[in-house]
C-alpha cells in the first residue's frame, strides 16, 4: 500500500483534504496528514515512511528529501516550486512536481482586486482612476498571464504581452498583442502583471532601470515572488517618480520603508494571498493527488519540474 503525506503548514480547505483522502482511498493509497506543524523536525519525522508527499509553500528541502526514505515523489499544490530543493530530489531519484494551471483564476483575479484599489486610491475618499482604456503589459503569458488578459480585455484595458518563451501568434490568437522584448513591454504599458518564475537569471530582475521606461502614472503588480524584485532599487526609484505606484501579493523584507515613504502609493498583501481562495486550494489539492496516482500507476511524469 502506497503512503502520501499531506505536510501543510497552512492547511489545505477541509473540503480538499475530504477529496483527498477519499481519492487515495479509492485506489487503495493510505493518506496521512501533518498540519499546522511548527518546527521542522515534525516533518523530518512525518516523512521518513511515506511514498509520496503533497505540500503547499511547505519547504522540501535536502534534509526533508533525505529523510524521506521510502519518497518517491513530492508534489507542491500550486504553480511555483523554489521551495523544492529540485538539485537534491533528483540526485535522491526524487520526481518533483507542480500542479500549474489550478490556482492561476485566483492569483489573476487578486492581481485586478489590487490594481482597481491603487487606481481608486486605496478607496479613501479621494478621486482615483479607471482602467478603462488604459495599457497593460503582462510579463510572462503563462497559465496566470492568459487569465489576466481576459480580465483584462473584460475591463476594456489594451493587452500587451512578452514572454520570449511563447510563441507570438499564439499570444496574438488570444487577442493580445506580442511584444519583441522586456523593454518594449515596460515602455509600452502603464500597467505591469508580473508572472516570472524566481530563479537565477530572474532574481531582482525587476530594478529601477527596468521601471524607469514606464511612462507617467505607472504601476507595478506582483503576483509573482518577491525576490524577483530588486527592492532597494524600486525604493530609489519611487524616491525619484512621485507618480510610480507598486502592488504586491507578499510583503517585500522592506515593507516598513514604504509605510514611511510611501503612503497612498504602495499595497502589500499580509502574506502572499494569490492562492487563497477555497476554489484554488480544493483544485491544486485533487490535482496533487491524481498526479501521485497517475505516476505510480501509469508512470505519468507530466507534471515533472526537475531532471
Amino acid at each position: 500500500m502506497k503512503k502520501v503525506l499531506i505536510a501543510t503548514e497552512k492547511p489545505f480547505a477541509k473540503e480538499a483534504v475530504d477529496s483527498i483522502e477519499s481519492i487515495g482511498k479509492n485506489v487503495g493509497y493510505e493518506v496521512v496528514k501533518l498540519e499546522k506543524y511548527t518546527t521542522k523536525e515534525e516533518l523530518l519525522a512525518a516523512v521518513a515512511d511515506v511514498d509520496a508527499m503533497i505540500i503547499r509553500s511547505d519547504k522540501a528541502d535536502r534534509d526533508v528529501i533525505n529523510a524521506g526514505k521510502n519518497l518517491k515523489i513530492i508534489v507542491r499544490a500550486g504553480a511555483g516550486y523554489d521551495n523544492i530543493d529540485l538539485v537534491a530530489a533528483s540526485e535522491k531519484g526524487v520526481v518533483a512536481m507542480n500542479t500549474p494551471g489550478q490556482n492561476s483564476n485566483a492569483v489573476a483575479e487578486l492581481a485586478f482586486g489590487m490594481m482597481v484599489y491603487n487606481a481608486r486610491a486605496s478607496f479613501n475618499g479621494s478621486s482615483g482612476t479607471e482602467l478603462r482604456n488604459k495599457t497593460i503589459g503582462i510579463h510572462a503569458y503563462g497559465n496566470v498571464g492568459k487569465y489576466v488578459a481576459k480580465i483584462a480585455k473584460g475591463f476594456g484595458m489594451e493587452v500587451y504581452a512578452y514572454d520570449p518563451f511563447v510563441k507570438a501568434e499564439d499570444i496574438e490568437a488570444d487577442g493580445v498583442k506580442a511584444l519583441n522584448s522586456v523593454e518594449e513591454l515596460y515602455k509600452t504599458c502603464q500597467y505591469i502583471s508580473l508572472h516570472i518564475p524566481a530563479n537565477d537569471k530572474t532574481k531582482k530582475s525587476i530594478n529601477a532601470d527596468l521601471l524607469g521606461l514606464m511612462p507617467k502614472n505607472a504601476c507595478l503588480v506582483n503576483t509573482a515572488r518577491k525576490e524577483v524584485i530588486d527592492e532597494e532599487s524600486i525604493v530609489k526609484f519611487m524616491e525619484e517618480r512621485q507618480d510610480f505606484s507598486y502592488v504586491s501579493d507578499v510583503a517585500p523584507d522592506n515593507a516598513a520603508v514604504y509605510a514611511d515613504k510611501f503612503a497612498g502609493r504602495y499595497f502589500f498583501t499580509p502574506k502572499k494571498m494569490g492562492a487563497q481562495t477555497a476554489e484554488a486550494n480544493i483544485n491544486a489539492g485533487i490535482a496533487g493527488i491524481n498526479q501521485i496516482i497517475d505516476f505510480f500507476e501509469k508512470g505519468d511524469i507530466r507534471f515533472k519540474v526537475n531532471k
